[in-house]
């Protein structure tokens, strides 16, 4: 067993993370919290996307995370659907304290997904309210806590400014995508190993 977390851990998986919402909710600070541990309050919007990267473990494999940071803007959500292609893990951003952020999540997570073929429905997410060091706050956290229930996708209330769960939000969102890397994975060597040409496929592709 010892010999086996040792080879684990050499092993070292490149994921595509890559974090989208409105303008504004703070997508870019989430980034740099997480990545370099500093509050980062550049209010100059991302144009089109910029890429960080961050090495992390997880169940004894080294992870590679390339974060693909997203600009907000309306007239660019066509430019950034074209950087969604060959993610391992969305990130969904919205700031508690701008309704129209939270409301917006329902269109950029079926405008990811749609995107994202032939992935299945169950595809790495999680959901990050910003901002929760303020206090004029405009979604409450059933509200969220409800939504994110409704479409099975993890919830975490964070303050990049304040360094709040942020951390924990990028590593449970790694953890899936890299279950799901591995589950790909297993399933593309069994199915490799079992496939004769008499067998039929058991589901179309359409």
């Amino acid at each position: 067993v010892p010999q086996r977390l040792s080879m684990d851990a050499s092993k070292k998986v490149d994921l595509k993370i890559i974090i989208i919402g409105a303008l504004g909710v703070g997508k870019t600070s989430l980034l740099h919290q997480f990545v370099h541990k500093t509050f980062y309050e550049d209010y100059r919007t991302t144009l089109g996307a910029s890429i960080l990267t961050k090495v992390l473990v997880v169940d004894n494999t080294s992870l590679k995370l390339q974060i693909w940071d997203t600009g907000g803007q309306e007239r660019f959500r066509s430019m950034v659907s074209t950087f969604y292609k060959g993610s391992d893990g969305c990130m969904l951003a919205f700031d508690v304290t701008d309704r129209e952020s939270f409301e917006s999540l329902d269109n950029w997570r079926d405008d990811f997904l749609e995107k994202v073929i032939p992935r299945e429905q169950e595809f790495p997410m999680v959901v990050l309210g910003n901002k929760i060091d303020l206090c004029d706050r405009q979604v409450s956290k059933e509200m969220a806590s409800a939504w994110c229930k409704e479409k099975d996708i993890p919830y975490f209330e964070v303050s990049a400014k304040n360094n709040i769960n942020v951390a924990e939000a990028f590593e449970t969102l790694a953890k899936q995508a890299l279950a799901m890397y591995k589950g790909i994975f297993e399933s593309y060597l069994t199915d490799s190993i079992k496939l004769t040409p008499n067998d039929k496929p058991k589901k179309s592709c359409c």
